[in-house]
């Protein structure tokens, strides 16, 4: 079982691979040990960046495992910690995560996606949500969605489940770039690197509150950063990271950071 989930560390990068052929489908079992790789990065102090892959050419993921489910996976059973592929109901990751995406990102595979702070995609990509046509709902991407890409466009996607290809998905914004598949992973990595040199205190922060500022009102969420309710802006506001930023801008030179 677990090698259906591959990991590789380089420095403070996990790269998180899923191999479940034909399709990468996720089943109960296997959300669940996405689950706890997902949260062993959250709670790795020497990780900062994950990156989200998947092995084959055909498909980034065919999502929820329907054979698993003919078999007796029932829709509501224990996808482990993380909730679906263990990252989208993942509590308190505060750490940037990219996903690689090359083939058919469909139904779940497209929620895995958009579970991910980054997407990047090969020019052969397409992303669907077949659900309607299977007459159930697409729970995390209709959630999602439409805060992701104009809702004209999600509700498109939503209610015919139709394919939209890399470079559609590009236009709208669902995806940060496009590129040759020989090239995809390359130019990912690169984004991780410079991801993984920055400073790991400022990105929670900006997790944390883009996360709970969603359901607040904008003077809300602004007096809760003034008055350093988020628990990552009290951390970085009094670190020495923080200070760290100040004086490097002062003295002309890059700033190191050490995350505390």
């Amino acid at each position: 079982m677990n090698d259906v989930i591959k990991t590789r560390r380089e420095g403070a990068i996990l790269e998180v691979t899923l191999d479940r052929p034909k399709a990468n489908a996720i089943d109960l079992a296997t959300s669940r040990l996405m689950g706890k790789t997902f949260e062993a990065f959250r709670d790795d102090p020497e990780l900062r960046v994950a990156i989200v892959k998947t092995a084959g050419d055909k498909f980034f993921s065919a999502g929820w495992d329907l054979k698993a489910a003919a078999a007796g996976d029932a829709v509501d059973g224990d996808y482990g910690v993380g909730g679906f592929g263990g990252l989208q109901e993942l509590r308190d990751l505060n750490k940037p995560v990219i996903a690689c995406v090359h083939g058919m990102a469909v139904g779940g595979g497209f929620e895995l996606a958009l579970s991910c702070d980054l997407i990047y995609a090969s020019d052969t990509s397409s992303f669907a949500l077949p659900e309607i046509r299977a007459g159930t709902l697409a729970d995390a991407a209709t959630v999602k969605l439409p805060k992701r890409i104009p809702y004209h466009v999600a509700m498109d996607l939503l209610l015919t489940g139709r394919w939209m290809d890399a470079m559609e998905a590009h236009r709208w914004g669902l995806v940060n770039e496009v590129h040759p598949a020989s090239q995809l992973e390359e130019r990912v990595w690169d984004v991780a690197r410079l991801l993984a040199a920055g400073p790991p205190l400022v990105f929670a922060a900006i997790k944390e509150v883009v996360r709970r500022a969603e359901a607040m009102e904008f003077q809300d969420a602004m007096n809760w950063i003034t008055k350093r309710k988020f628990r990552t802006v009290d951390e970085l506001y009094a670190s020495e990271d923080n200070l760290e930023g100040f004086k490097a801008f002062a003295e002309k030179r890059d700033p190191v950071w050490k995350g505390r």
